[in-house]
């Protein structure tokens, strides 16, 4: 899968929720690994904010991103529907510190993606693939999200209230091709009770009936009920008539829940990389949500994180095509198979059996992989890597000129599988190729190393 951008810039115009604005947005193209970022062109200078969890400053009633004194809000609902869409590259352009709030929902956003285009780029989309379980949970408020390893981003999520008419919801997202039409359209919601609380914290200046569910489901005295309609400019109410206030009936019958699943979506999104993993939520809200997309980008920070290794999947080489393009033979032929390559990165697989040649005397009571095997199976990995970029690779061959921070961390033994996962530290230059190599049995490494070798024309 290739990265993504828009085709076009689009602009769209709306109200602010919470500071009431008239607020001016412009979605642009953006080039490979830019990720979204934000442009306040209100401000002098002009600075931009980029899209990441660390840069959470706010999570009340909306995600809200800031670097220095600039702050934008409400951002959630924009980046739920460009992480839908797969588009991983956007530079975004805005007048106000927040998003425009437009009905309360993504769909507006989903229609001028849909309108505008989708590009394709040159470079290979970046996965964060969950291997393990990761869980955030709050004890005071019952909240917790767990994240499990999944094919792609699928998320199953619950709400709870002691409200009757939202006591418990679910809403679940199988996959993202059907966003638009069943997460999209779910309008954000608040409780009356809530109102004069968020107005009195400076909050929902620019909320009304047209952009937000409104949940009346607690009676509260005459005055009170006709202070708040008064506040929001809507005909008073009688406060004995309990419900929602209205003037569009429910887009789904838990669309509250289906919302909070967007909210999801949006705050996922900040962790900078599509995610292949099942997301479990349980009162979720825009805190924990940051807490699971920081944790994920910590665990993101490890750049030693183990490949996917499926054995029943058809791999890229088998050990035929390895032999086509290796000189090497038994018995120092020591990679397997290929399971993933890239221009960028190779990851290699082999399986140590007790048959293994250097097992008769490294030890014969104990067997034990040398770890200079290791480290020439990882340099074998990466001569795939480097001739198959070749024309007519079979007419070339690799050559070791280096060998730096050389680390061995764990016994490789009999029964054990090698993941080695090698990738170029620099551009191949005058036919030398510099590489990183790391070497995984489960979920730990048992090797690691540097090296530089030379492409030299066979005779």
């Amino acid at each position: 899968m290739k990265q993504k951008t828009l085709k076009d810039s689009f602009t769209l115009k709306g109200q602010g929720l919470h500071t009431g604005y008239n607020i001016e947005i412009t979605f642009n193209p953006a080039p490979v690994d830019f990720g979204y970022q934000i442009k306040r062109v209100d401000l002098e200078n002009q600075p931009i904010i980029e899209a990441v969890a660390e840069n959470v400053v706010n999570t009340q009633r909306g995600t809200v991103l800031g670097i220095d004194n600039a702050t934008v809000s409400t951002v959630e609902h924009a980046f739920s529907a460009l992480y839908a869409f797969g588009i991983d590259n956007c530079l975004v352009e805005v007048n106000a510190p927040e998003f425009p709030i437009l009905d309360g929902s993504a769909i507006e956003y989903v229609k001028a993606i849909e309108k505008t285009g989708i590009a394709e780029q040159e470079k290979e989309k970046d996965y964060f693939i969950v291997r393990k379980k990761m869980e955030v949970s709050d004890p005071e408020t019952g909240s917790k999200i767990t994240l499990l390893p999944d094919d792609c981003f699928s998320i199953n999520s619950n709400i709870e209230f002691e409200s009757e008419y939202i006591p418990n919801q679910y809403a679940s997202l199988e996959c993202m091709e059907s966003f638009d039409t069943e997460i999209a359209p779910a309008r954000t919601f608040v409780f009356v009770r809530e109102i004069q609380k968020l107005r009195q914290a400076g909050l929902i200046k620019g909320g009304n009936l047209d952009n937000a569910i409104v949940i009346y489901e607690r009676k509260l005295p005459q005055n009170e009920l006709d202070e708040i309609a008064d506040a929001l400019n809507v005909p008073r109410m009688d406060a004995n008539q309990l419900g929602y206030l209205n003037h569009r009936k429910l887009a789904f019958p838990n669309e509250p829940a289906r919302h909070k699943l967007l909210d999801i979506i949006g705050d996922m999104s900040l962790i900078g990389k599509p995610i292949k993993g099942r997301l479990i939520a349980t009162r979720p809200g825009h805190k924990i949500n940051n807490q699971l997309a920081k944790l994920v980008r910590k665990e993101m920070k490890n750049k030693n994180q183990v490949p996917f290794y499926d054995p029943s999947l058809e791999p890229l080489m088998d050990i035929n095509r390895i032999k086509q393009l290796l000189p090497h033979r038994y018995p120092f032929l020591m990679v397997d198979k290929i399971i993933e390559q890239t221009k960028q990165y190779i990851v290699g697989i082999k399986n140590i059996t007790n048959g293994e040649s250097y097992f008769v005397g490294h030890f014969p009571e104990e067997p034990v992989m040398p770890g200079v095997l290791q480290v020439e199976a990882m340099a074998q990995t990466g001569g795939l890597l480097v001739l198959s970029g070749l024309d007519e690779p079979e007419r070339y061959s690799t050559y070791f000129l280096k060998i730096d921070n050389v680390k061995f961390r764990n016994k490789v033994v009999p029964g054990d599988t090698i993941i080695f996962k090698v990738e170029f530290s620099s551009e191949v230059r005058r036919g030398i190729a510099t590489m990183r190599g790391v070497a995984f049995v489960g979920d730990k490494i048992v090797s690691e190393a540097d090296f530089t070798a030379q492409i030299i024309k066979n005779k």
